[in-house]
């Protein structure tokens, strides 16, 4: 498992009963989690004071409660800055197990020694986008959602990367790649980071099981004579990490060689020591 580990102001507190208990910068929250499917003593005094609450519904989605949050607040990791705020279905805007791939990527960009162009797909508020462009690479960002990628810039500000070279894209992202290909463009890193189902900014529908292996299989098609990394991440239920060894081997290793690993993505507990996962990852390098 690649386990993100070196946050300062992210931890995993505890987890019990379907959620979990979780320090973000100087708040604890309580959101749920599937995975948790555990059920162990509540002893972390966060239980009963914490600033927010995310309760889900018998009936599906949730609301929160709040009691000391403010609407919104900053948390860093190794000089990057991003801006949460509690929204729709218990996200804050991060996906904070991300970390362990932005230290991976990030290196390989930075040992490059050459010009990188990053193509980042679904890239929601730019976590991957800022990694990729503080190791150097010109980032194109694509996200379905407006607001999604008007926050990412915030980031982009707060990190003191807004004079980076950063395309910001509102699209649908099948689309654009087709497009892309159409126009000639080459990219030589592809960062994904799917929904289960999404609607584009037309009412596109995506769902996974369906629309995953056509966008890699494009993706592949528009990667530079020497690309340097493929990263396709995955929070769908029931897809394996081979799942995505499996989609890179047919399509990238097929045409360029490199090699291929996928695992899953996790947390540190720090009061049981137990790592929480987070969903997968599979990862092309040449």
């Amino acid at each position: 498992m690649w386990i993100a580990s070196e946050w300062k102001d992210y931890e995993v507190i505890d987890t019990s009963q379907g959620e979990k208990l979780e320090r973000w910068g100087n708040y604890l929250l309580i959101r749920p989690d599937p995975q948790v499917v555990w059920n162990t003593p509540k002893t972390h005094k966060g239980w009963t004071k914490c600033s927010g609450h995310y309760h889900r519904s018998s009936k599906g989605g949730g609301q929160w409660e709040f009691f000391d949050l403010p609407q919104q607040w900053s948390v860093s990791y190794k000089g990057l800055t991003f801006q949460l705020k509690p929204f729709s279905f218990k996200h804050t805007g991060l996906f904070p197990e991300q970390a362990a791939n932005w230290d991976w990527f990030g290196s390989l960009i930075r040992q490059a020694g050459r010009p990188v162009k990053v193509l980042n797909l679904f890239a929601y508020t730019g976590g991957a986008t800022l990694a990729a462009a503080q190791a150097g690479a010109a980032v194109t960002h694509v996200d379905a959602s407006k607001g999604m990628v008007t926050w990412a810039r915030e980031n982009a500000k707060s990190s003191g990367l807004e004079n980076a070279p950063i395309r910001w894209i509102v699209d649908d992202c099948m689309k654009f790649v087709e497009r892309e290909a159409r126009r000639g463009n080459t990219y030589d890193a592809i960062i994904m980071d799917p929904p289960s189902y999404g609607r584009g900014p037309k009412g596109e529908i995506w769902k996974i099981e369906d629309a995953i292996h056509p966008l890699v299989k494009a993706c592949a098609a528009i990667l530079s004579p020497a690309p340097l990394f493929f990263l396709i991440n995955s929070y769908t239920t029931g897809f394996a990490p081979s799942v995505l060894s499996y989609l890179l081997g047919t399509e990238v290793v097929s045409r360029f060689g490199g090699t291929v690993q996928s695992d899953e993505v996790g947390l540190p507990v720090k009061e049981t020591g137990l790592t929480l996962p987070c969903g997968s990852s599979g990862r092309w390098q040449m």
